[in-house]
């Protein structure tokens, strides 16, 4: 199992530190729901080292991010970053991942840990215009630092405007007496903060002071339990639960990401699959009564027939209900459609809600 730059760091801290996507990660410190409302309400820090970082250049780097990704790269100028996917050749999806646009002709990629190797191995097949392709995720570590204080607490430790930073877009500078590192708002938690992407050798030293930094804002180390709640109240989707190499970005709801300007992988077969409508569609839903959705659990109608699966699902704690992801067909995907959640012998009622469950 991998380690990142931190884990030591972690177990010290008492972290409950489980298997993730290979590597031995932080679950939870305290405990989820104290984790959750630290985010929430104040600021928390994340150790997200696991993800994977591609950089790929030269004059040709453009072109293989356009054949390679949904979404229309060609936006991007130098500070904005874009979210995307990786259509397969058969409808479904390699990957979500983020593009960054650091320089003319220099992106960074950052895809999920899980699918580093996949991921590599699917745009270097599909490289044929000769751009330089470079894999940093096992030299550099990533941190979260998210919640509405994150701004407030972490300013003093750069020269850079952080309020100036607005979502989806970064800037290359000084954070905690280090050069070059880079600093965005590309958070999954719905409540503000950015991201710290340094070099692994840089990383403690970045931690501890951040720590320092935020201890009068309240500021706790947050474990990846508590980014799933925080990004399921968003209704963000998860590799590997709400989309994976069988979904398409139509059904999964993100269409917003798929652009026709261009060419891509399989974009006939999906603007195809947009314009006679999908079979199915990624719907977000809130239990009437007591419960808690999993992963897995049948969707069923008032007559008890199976019409799709829960993809996600949590007790929210900043709503204090059951809510989940799941696909069913689209004459339930309206907003307002009444559905069952099959919770072991029992089916519990649910609403489809719009997306997202927490509106902050």
């Amino acid at each position: 199992m991998k380690q990142t730059a931190l884990t030591k760091t972690h177990e010290a801290l008492g972290a409950k530190m489980v298997p993730f996507a290979g590597y031995n990660m932080p679950v939870q410190y305290e405990g989820v729901t104290i984790e959750h409302d630290t985010v929430r309400n104040a600021v928390g820090v994340f150790d997200v080292s696991h993800m994977g970082e591609f950089l790929i250049e030269g004059p040709n780097a453009l072109a293989l991010i356009q054949s390679v990704s949904s979404n229309d790269a060609s936006k991007l100028t130098i500070g904005k970053a874009q979210y995307s996917c990786l259509p397969n050749d058969t409808g479904g999806i390699v990957d979500d991942l983020i593009i960054y646009r650091i320089k003319e002709e220099t992106y960074l990629l950052v895809v999920n840990a899980s699918n580093i190797e996949k991921d590599w191995n699917w745009i270097s097949s599909k490289n044929n215009v000769g751009a330089t392709m470079r894999n940093l995720s096992d030299d550099y570590s990533l941190l979260a630092i998210q919640g509405p204080k994150a701004i407030e607490a972490m300013q003093s430790l750069t020269s850079e405007d952080l309020s100036a930073i607005t979502f989806y877009n970064f800037v290359v500078g000084d954070f905690a007496g280090i050069d070059h590192v880079i600093i965005s708002a590309t958070g999954y938690t719905g409540s503000g903060g950015f991201e710290i992407y340094c070099k692994n050798s840089e990383v403690q030293h970045i931690w501890n002071k951040v720590l320092e930094a935020g201890a009068a804002f309240g500021i706790k180390p947050i474990g990846l339990a508590a980014r799933d709640t925080l990004r399921l109240e968003m209704g963000y989707c998860l590799y590997g639960n709400d989309i994976d190499d069988s979904t398409s970005p139509i059904e999964a709801g993100l269409g917003w990401i798929t652009k026709f300007t261009k060419d891509f992988t399989n974009a006939e077969a999906l603007k195809a699959e947009k314009e006679r409508g999908p079979e199915r569609k990624l719907v977000g839903f809130e239990l009437d009564d007591r419960g808690i959705p999993r992963h897995g659990y049948d969707i069923v109608d008032t007559n008890g027939t199976v019409i799709g699966n829960v993809t996600s699902g949590t007790m929210a704690p900043s709503l204090g209900k059951g809510i989940g992801l799941g696909y069913v067909p689209p004459i339930f995907a309206n907003a307002g459609s009444k559905i069952n959640i099959q919770i072991r012998k029992k089916a519990v009622p649910a609403t489809v809600v719009k997306l997202p469950f927490y509106k902050g």
